[in-house]
């Protein structure tokens, strides 16, 4: 299986957290006022999965990735745990889902009933407008409070997060400072980052560590630049470029798999929780609280490929929990995100040295209304 981000829980194994999942505890918010407490749902999978396909069986959730059939493992995989609820899964750059959604907020014309975004700042603002169902999906006590808003506007669904990848049979780099030696020179490959948030609050922090001489000199290193995360992974599986900077990878590679994920001992790398909420208008709401008690399931976020958002799920062999590393940054990319003068000043210095972003957006240009 190509490995890259968000390219998630792929695998028959997810079945298990379907309608064989036992009960979940709790109790409902289903049709919670504003300004009321919201509890936690205390209705089975099982329940859950009733009410959906009564509701009519269908769901489109936006979410934010690089290409169209980047999330097609978890759609088979919900799809596969829940027969006769359909999915519509179109995946998008955050920044233009977010943009997409205001767009029809203010047009009235909304079409996802659920938006799984990195553009953290969106979330608080939407809970302002009155734009988000608060919900809390089974669980949601057991979900580190970094990863959740308190009154359930919001729920993080996943961690991940950026760092080094490099190909097994071609040396691995430990530090950002490694990567300006001879030996890695045209052999790299990144994100344009003055594309991708995520991946420029990497730079953001690699930059601050090592100053803009770092920069310069890891720019005249031949860097392959592209759009999206997905190709860098891509191209380091396949061998045609020994490292990436600014992407993921799994923390337990698959059998045959020649990508490894950089956890750096000492350098920052950056991580956050993947935040989904289900939109005021969806049409579909049932099946929107299926999807998110699905995800949040004790079941799916032990098969996910990286870090749970749970705290009583345990991280692989040789792991801790992402809030036990400190240079994670968790709370750093909360802030860097929600501060858009800083982001967009960087991200003009940054451009000074990489240059202008090119090349047509990989998961293609998709317009105002995808998946109505």
């Amino acid at each position: 299986m190509t490995v890259g981000r968000r390219r998630v829980l792929a695998g028959g194994a997810l079945a298990a957290a379907g309608v064989l999942a036992g009960r979940v505890t709790g109790q409902a918010a289903q049709g919670q006022p504003q300004g009321q407490a919201v509890r936690e749902e205390v209705r089975s999978l099982d329940e859950l999965y009733r009410a959906a396909k009564a509701e009519g069986g269908t769901l489109t959730v936006y979410a934010g990735g690089d290409t169209a059939t980047q999330q097609d493992g978890n759609k088979a995989a919900f799809e596969k745990a829940f027969p006769g609820v359909t999915v519509t899964m179109v995946v998008d750059y955050s920044k233009f889902h977010d943009a997409r959604v205001d767009t029809q907020l203010a047009t009235r014309t909304l079409v996802p009933d659920v938006v799984q975004l990195q553009t953290l700042q969106d979330f608080p603002r939407w809970k302002a407008e009155g734009a988000l169902l608060p919900y809390k999906p089974a669980g949601f006590s057991r979900i580190h409070p970094a990863f959740k808003d308190p009154g359930g506007a919001w729920t993080g669904i996943f961690v991940d997060a950026f760092s080094i990848i490099h190909n097994v049979d071609q040396g691995a780099p430990a530090t950002a400072r490694d990567l300006l030696g001879p030996r890695w020179k045209g052999r790299i490959v990144s994100t344009f980052p003055n594309d991708d948030d995520a991946v420029l609050y990497l730079y953001k922090l690699i930059v601050d560590k090592y100053g803009w001489d770092w920069l310069a000199r890891f720019a005249a290193q031949d860097v392959a630049w592209v759009r999206g995360t997905q190709e860098p992974a891509d191209r380091v599986e396949a061998g045609t470029a020994a490292v990436a900077l600014g992407t993921d990878g799994a923390l337990v590679p698959g059998p045959g798999t020649r990508t490894r994920f950089v956890v750096p001992a000492q350098d920052p790398f950056m991580a956050w929780g993947q935040r989904a909420a289900i939109l005021a208008g969806a049409k579909h709401p049932a099946a929107a609280k299926l999807y998110l008690n699905w995800w949040v399931s004790k079941q799916t976020q032990a098969d996910f490929y990286m870090w749970s958002v749970r705290t009583d799920v345990a991280p692989p062999k040789g792991y801790r929990h992402i809030w036990e590393y400190r240079n994670a940054n968790l709370d750093g990319f909360e802030r860097f995100m929600g501060d858009r003068r800083a982001v967009e000043s960087f991200r003009q210095q940054l451009t000074l040295f990489v240059g202008e972003v090119h090349g047509a957006p990989s998961p293609g240009w998709l317009g105002l209304h995808p998946g109505r």
